[in-house]
Formats: C-alpha cells, sequence, structure tokens
C-alpha cells in the first residue's frame, strides 16, 4: 500500500528480491520508496513486507537545523499506524528493537532490499486488504514513534 499522498503518483507493488531506493516524489510531500529504473513510480509495500537496508537506516528531523537521525539498524518491517485521519501519513518502518519510524522521515537515497511479502500475499499482486485485515503497529507506546 501507498500512503495517502502518494494516490496521485503512479505505482506498482513490490517484488521479493528487488533492490529499492526512497526518495521524495515530485508534487508530493511525502516520501517512499521506487525501483532505480522508475524513479517516477512508487513502489507500494503491503503491511508485514519485510526489508533489508543496505546500511544503517537514516531519518531527516522535521526541524531543518537538526541533524539526521541514525538508527542502528538494517533490517525492517512494513507498517501502517492506526490513525483516525485520513490526511496523515501512517506508512512506517517498524525495527527489531519495537523502535517505529514514519517512512517520510527517511532519508532520499537510501537502498533497501525486499526480502519477503507478508504470508499469503502474490508476489507483484496488488492487494489493498479491508482496514480489519491490515497488521497494525501501535503508535502509542510511549518513546517508540520516532518521527
Amino acid at each position: 500500500m501507498c500512503d495517502y499522498s502518494l494516490h496521485h503518483v503512479t505505482s506498482r507493488p513490490a517484488k521479493v528480491g528487488e533492490t529499492l531506493v526512497s526518495r521524495k516524489f515530485e508534487n508530493s510531500v511525502t516520501r517512499g520508496f521506487a525501483a532505480p529504473a522508475e524513479p517516477e513510480v512508487a513502489v507500494c509495500l503491503l503491511p508485514g513486507t519485510e526489508l533489508r537496508f543496505e546500511t544503517d537506516v537514516e531519518c531527516v528531523s522535521s526541524f531543518w537545523l537538526m541533524p539526521r537521525r541514525k538508527i542502528h539498524a538494517r533490517l525492517a518491517r512494513f507498517r501502517q499506524l492506526e490513525t483516525d485521519s485520513v490526511y496523515a501519513h501512517r506508512d512506517a518502518l517498524e525495527f527489531p528493537d519495537g523502535r517505529i519510524v514514519l517512512l517520510t522521515t527517511l532519508r532520499p537515497g537510501q537502498k533497501v532490499t525486499v526480502l519477503q511479502l507478508p504470508a499469503g500475499a502474490k508476489a507483484g499482486a496488488h492487494h489493498h486488504p479491508a482496514p480489519a485485515e491490515q497488521p497494525r503497529a501501535k503508535s502509542s507506546a510511549p518513546g517508540r514513534l520516532a518521527t
């Protein structure tokens, strides 16, 4: 799935084994993933998709004077945060230590490999599960959501 702010961007589903790059899409306020050969096509991830970053993950601060923040992890699982607002960023990555980072805070240019799609997902298939089906990470855990 893709964040609400990428719905006007051409998209396709992720495939196991492919390498993607984090990027900011033109005419969009958010970041996502794209294949290097298709930089303007958002690659949408299903909740539960497992990813491996080439290097430790870096996030940008929402305050321009603050330095980049490095997360000392390379493995992550894609999640969508539970939210009442339709127009809020909800695409996130959950790391093995339980830390959750919004996808839109990723530093552009980071390479990631799609390790595994969630159980029951067909490689390359667009599947938009009903809200009740979507595994959701809790965003209310104190100190866990890093924005």
